[in-house]
């Protein structure tokens, strides 16, 4: 099988916009911005190539040089995987608004900020980690095993 590639970069512009747009939706208390967000990422997730946040990177921030590509060999389907289950508790947060449950809302959107927080500063992704083990369990739709990268010497 043919080396797979994933640019890191619009990983990290993509958590930075989860990251920032929550901020700014708790700040604002606005629970609308939770639901869009859920939205870009569930939507993302479903048709990579017309993910919101990483267009941004692609069109506009990788062109005026203000991003720079960091592409790795890599399998783009952990990364999708964690965005959908990232974009999954934000549509759960979104309908515990809707039952008057602003509490559980802004902690499973928190949890979200967290954990994007993770993978952009220390560059572990835990929904990445989740699919690897969902791998070697052996369940079905996870197919790619973790790729190893010989150590540079």
């Amino acid at each position: 099988m043919a080396e797979r590639k994933v640019d890191h970069s619009a990983l990290r512009t993509n958590q930075a916009f989860i990251i920032g747009w929550l901020i700014v939706a708790f700040v604002l208390d606005a629970k609308w911005l939770v639901a869009l967000v859920a939205a870009v990422m569930l939507i993302g997730t479903l048709f990579p190539k017309i993910a919101l946040f990483k267009e941004v990177y692609r069109y506009i921030l990788k062109p005026a040089k203000i991003a720079r590509p960091d592409v790795r060999v890599d399998n783009p389907e952990p990364h999708l995987f964690a965005q959908g289950v990232g974009g999954v508790f934000l549509l759960a947060a979104t309908l515990a608004f809707s039952a008057n449950a602003p509490v559980v809302g802004w902690v499973l959107a928190w949890l979200v900020v967290a954990l994007a927080a993770l993978n952009l500063f220390a560059g572990i992704c835990v929904g990445c980690l989740m699919y690897y083990w969902f791998n070697r369990l052996g369940l079905p739709g996870f197919k790619y095993a973790r790729i190893e990268i010989p150590s540079r010497k």
